[in-house]
């Protein structure tokens, strides 16, 4: 596979190798083993580099005292984290703009950095009036808005802990995670636009609401601004609900509080598909200073700069933009809408708009551009872009080849990023300036002690293992909460104190490293180890296919064998040929690819890939309908009518299997 190396970023102009010139380093492998030898002095320059402002400073970097599962990071070091993030830059420049925003029917708003702190004191100021407090959970159920940003900072600066939730939910799914936390308020939008359509929210957040005894206020943010309507049973309610724009203040500021570097900041639940949602627990000091130091070394974010991510408030990437951009001073651009409406330019429109400097999206997305005419911008369009980010799964070469040489005319770099929730951020990464292969890292982010390891948990180079971490960085979460022996099982329970990620990875002959999906994921097919990836991608290399994904079922012969997914770039290839046909001739393009052993059992033709909102596949939850098993929460899937046609595909190929034994 070929290296590129973006013709318009020098390496040595970055913040990363500024920072490894500075602190005497022979270059970026040497950062690393310094970082994993010596990690407090590492730590100390990390701190200094994202110029983090301590009110009482902390007296050890770090304590393994209880061990490397419960690291305690700064003790005894108070910080005010929304001076780091909002007050500095207000003071410095407060007309400078903090975030701009864009709605699905192209309304615009702008908050400069003063009008920002202005902002988070008056909410801070009526939360408290309200009588939250330090602790208290404060559960967000808003789409991606200004005020979801305001709502968090405000209970940062009062100490109370915000959760934030996926925009799609359904009642029952906030309702589940609000009485896991006994959050004390819920704040919610009366809705939002989403292709055009008013999608409501409000009957969504009353009826969580009142199958939730923490709860004593609602928020309710006037997004489609159409006033607030009162709730049908309010007479009734021991629910006090309240006008965002309306919240007490019994005083006109809200003090400014010093809190300690471990205090509990945030809980993220994840998505829940494979059980229970997990309540990841991240601090005042770890999060915001990972989010911080990966947009720094990784995506070489600087104050200049403007940074938009296409993703949910309720997925880490959306807090991780707040924290980590504010923390530099950067401006932000929340996007409300989809990627493709009204037409499949719209992405680029918006980064034209508001002059994005740094752009994520994830491989899914740019696969659904690519489809799609009129998705190529024009050169002036992305003029002010300089980077693309990348994260959420695997990328497949041809869409990573068609978004930097026909995108970004291999001028701009592709920041692949892999980490996850528990993470707070990064493991891996490529850096701008430095040879990239498609859908590659170049290695761990500083500060992150990452390995592959085979089964006898040895390093391992050429060959698929496990993706591992061997000591503990500030923005790893600080358990699961109230459930410590679910942390320790899923991450500490198969060598002693090694993080295991979960994903397969592997680091090829020139140092690059490749994650091949989740381990849980991976098919054995007659003793051989083989990640869904693979398959997706010899499929997407065929011209009749835009994407495709791959599960492994059951086989009494194989042990597994492959069932894959696709769409098809022109349907009217359909009418000259029965879809058998063109099944054979995928299973035969796979083969030769992959070899004759690996040919898939079945190639399904599907109308849409199920997703969550953020773009990811769920292939255990393709797998499940398929099989006719479990599913778990499905409230954060984009098209759930997608899994219900995998589902029939599954009983289809079941009944015929019976058909035949009979």
């Amino acid at each position: 596979m070929n290296e590129y190396t973006p013709v318009a970023y020098d390496w040595r102009d970055t913040q990363l190798a500024r920072f490894i010139a500075r602190h005497g380093d022979r270059d970026l492998d040497a950062l690393r083993e310094r970082a994993a030898r010596e990690p407090g002095r590492f730590w100390d320059q990390v701190l200094d580099a994202i110029d983090l402002k301590w009110v009482t400073p902390y007296r050890e970097t770090l304590d393994l005292t209880d061990g490397v599962m419960w690291p305690k990071w700064f003790v005894g070091g108070r910080l005010d984290l929304v001076d780091n993030l909002v007050g500095k830059h207000a003071r410095a420049t407060p007309t400078k703009i903090a975030i701009r925003w864009e709605g699905d029917r192209g309304e615009l708003r702008t908050i400069s950095y003063a009008e920002l702190a202005g902002e988070v004191e008056r909410v801070a100021a009526g939360l408290r009036a309200l009588g939250v407090e330090e602790g208290d959970r404060i559960a967000l159920y808003l789409p991606m808005i200004p005020e979801a940003a305001v709502m968090m900072l405000a209970a940062t600066r009062i100490g109370a802990i915000f959760i934030p939730f996926f925009s799609g939910y359904g009642a029952d799914s906030v309702a589940q995670r609000v009485k896991d936390c006994d959050a004390r308020v819920l704040v919610c939008a009366n809705g939002y636009y989403r292709r055009g359509k008013r999608v409501a929210m409000l009957d969504d957040a009353r009826a969580a609401a009142r199958e939730c005894p923490s709860l004593q206020h609602v928020v309710i943010v006037d997004r489609l601004g159409i006033g607030l309507s009162p709730a049908v049973d309010a007479g009734a309610s021991r629910l006090i609900e309240l006008d965002y724009r309306r919240l007490p203040a019994s005083v006109s500021i809200c003090p400014p509080t010093a809190f300690p570097a471990d205090q509990t900041l945030m809980l993220i639940y994840t998505s829940g598909t494979t059980g229970k949602p997990k309540g990841v627990v991240h601090t005042h000091a770890g999060f915001p200073v990972k989010a911080a130091q990966d947009l720094q070394m990784a995506f070489d974010l600087r104050a200049e700069d403007t940074l938009m991510w296409v993703t949910d408030m309720g997925w880490l990437m959306g807090p991780w933009m707040v924290y980590g951009g504010l923390m530099l001073g950067a401006t932000l651009v929340f996007y409300e809408g989809t990627p493709d409406y009204p037409d499949a330019g719209r992405l680029w429109e918006v980064v034209r708009r508001h002059a994005v400097t740094h752009f994520g999206l994830s491989p899914t997305l740019v696969r659904l551009l690519m489809a799609n005419e009129g998705s190529l911008p024009e050169p002036a369009a992305i003029e002010s872009l300089r980077i693309f980010g990348s994260t959420g799964e695997a990328w497949n070469e041809a869409p990573w080849l068609w978004l930097y040489e026909e995108v970004g005319r291999s001028r701009r770099p592709i920041i692949n990023y892999s980490g996850g929730t528990e993470i707070g951020g990064g493991i891996l990464a490529c850096f701008p300036g430095l040879p990239q292969k498609p859908g590659s890292f170049a290695g761990p982010i500083p500060g992150v002690a990452a390995d592959v390891l085979d089964a006898d948990g040895r390093p391992l180079r050429g060959s698929v293992g496990e993706l591992a971490i061997r000591q503990p960085w500030p923005g790893m979460t600080n358990g699961f909460w109230r459930d410590p022996g679910r942390y320790r099982e899923a991450y500490w329970s198969v060598w002693p104190d090694v993080w295991v990620h979960g994903d397969w990875a592997r680091v090829d002959e020139d140092g690059h490293w490749f994650v091949h999906g989740r381990s849980d994921d991976t098919i054995k097919v007659a003793g051989k180890r083989v990640g869904p990836a693979d398959f997706e991608s010899a499929l997407v290399a065929h011209p009749l296919v835009v994407e495709a994904v791959a599960i492994g079922v059951p086989d009494e012969i194989k042990g597994e064998s492959v069932v894959c997914f696709v769409t098809v770039a022109d349907r009217d290839a359909l009418a000259t040929r029965p879809w058998a046909g063109w099944e054979a001739e995928l299973v035969e393009h796979v083969g030769r690819q992959l070899g004759k052993p690996l040919r898939p059992a079945r190639i399904h033709l599907v109308a849409a890939i199920p997703k969550t909102r953020n773009g990811k596949t769920v292939r255990r939850v393709m797998r499940g309908a398929y099989l006719g098993g479990g599913l778990g929460d499905l409230s954060a899937i984009e098209n759930p009518g997608a899994i219900d046609a995998v589902g029939a595909l599954g009983r289809a190929a079941r009944e015929g299997a019976d058909a035949l034994q009979a």
